[in-house]
């Protein structure tokens, strides 16, 4: 029997999780775990992942000696030397979420065992034929949270252990009270240093019931407001085109913007947008003339979530063009 009386528990809205209708789903706790759960599932006895992707993936994976194999991308995203077996699964991901369902539905049809990475694509349809992965902090404000989709998603799922992630959730909290630096930066690192050395495991009851009471309408709304006025603003300098493969449907996770100027992200830092060029250790690894290192040096990744609006963006947009007068 449910427990009754005793103080009053933090009181959420429930009956919204966007992925709860869906037959065959697991619900984990990282997006990095549930890659490999959905590569499990596959059957496969090696991985194709590309160069450009966060190395917490390669190292979980690698943890759980898995194969791996890695392919290159040319200026549109598209794989380039990616020659899998019949026996070998492909990871695709949906970059920044300016991938459409469409997009990665095409690429998803060459290939036998494929997952769909759409960790930066919440809103992104399940590709069918595939096993699609969702992460759900990315998007909403919970201290870890991951979705499989696809068919036989639940396999396995009964032999990892629960999560619990109120221990280290704090920084939910301290945020609205302390900002994110200082306290709520101490509190997040605390969490992120959990989520880093944890095995897969079972989504926590608090981060699902977190889950089950978001507004993901509107957090849909907004981002993609944000986007078109930042598509608006940034036409004239970004090197890549960030609505090459977008449609009416695409919601993005950020702004991709990348300008060949190495004190811009300094600039923004200043500014207090928080944000940083992603997987650095790409630049460290992969020659200056791939792609990958290219867009590791330069990409920023400009906040456009559903937190803000118009002023906000105008203010970023701001910042990035005084940095570049100077």
């Amino acid at each position: 029997m449910k427990e009754i009386g005793s103080f009053i528990e933090l009181e959420l809205p429930n009956g919204k999780e966007l992925y709860a209708g869906d037959k065959d789903v697991a619900r984990l706790n990282t997006g990095r775990a549930a890659i490999w759960h959905a590569f499990r599932i596959t059957g496969a006895k090696t991985i194709w992942i590309p160069y450009y992707q966060c190395e917490t993936v390669r190292e979980f994976l690698l943890r759980k000696e898995c194969r791996i194999k890695y392919y290159h991308q040319d200026k549109n995203f598209n794989p380039t030397d990616l020659t899998p077996a019949e026996d070998e699964a492909v990871l695709l991901v949906n970059y920044y979420g300016i991938m459409s369902y469409e997009r990665m539905k095409t690429l998803a049809a060459d290939y036998k065992h494929v997952i769909t990475d759409n960790c930066q694509a919440f809103f992104c349809p399940p590709i069918p034929n595939a096993l699609t992965v969702y992460s759900a902090r990315k998007f909403v404000g919970v201290a870890d949270g991951a979705y499989v989709v696809g068919k036989n998603a639940h396999k396995y799922v009964e032999e990892y252990p629960q999560c619990y992630s109120s221990d280290t959730a704090a920084f939910l909290l301290k945020r609205i009270e302390y900002g994110c630096e200082g306290k709520g930066y101490e509190a997040r690192t605390i969490n992120e240093e959990r989520v880093d050395t944890e095995d897969i495991m079972k989504m926590s009851a608090l981060t699902r019931a977190m889950l089950d009471g978001a507004d993901y309408e509107y957090n849909k709304k907004r981002r993609e407001e944000n986007f078109q006025l930042s598509c608006e603003l940034y036409a004239g300098i970004n090197r890549i085109d960030p609505v090459l493969y977008l449609d009416e449907d695409t919601v993005p996770m950020v702004y991709p913007l990348v300008v060949e100027d190495n004190n811009l992200l300094g600039a923004l830092l200043a500014a207090k947008h928080f944000q940083g060029h992603w997987w650095k250790y790409i630049t460290e690894e992969l020659p200056e003339d791939t792609f990958e290192h290219w867009l590791s040096r330069y990409v920023i990744p400009i906040t456009i979530d559903h937190r803000y609006g118009e002023a906000e963006i105008r203010h970023i947009h701001t910042v990035v063009m005084n940095a570049l007068k100077h």
